[in-house]
């Protein structure tokens, strides 16, 4: 479960509900839920769920 993401310089930050590292990833945080974060890379965001695994991709 997804309890925060946060925007540190390039990279977001996904931490748990005990604040553990889930995964990092290089982009601009777009909006997360408890099971999912969007993340802008170009011209597009990238969803990610919980455990880093790429759920979808959408052109913007």
């Amino acid at each position: 479960m997804i309890s925060l993401a946060i925007q540190r310089g390039n990279s977001v930050f996904v931490y748990n509900e005990k604040n553990n590292l889930l995964f990092c990833q290089i982009g601009i945080l777009s909006g997360y839920t408890s099971n999912t974060v969007s993340i802008k890379k170009g011209r597009a965001v990238y969803t990610y769920s919980e455990k880093g695994a790429l759920i979808s991709t959408h052109t913007v």
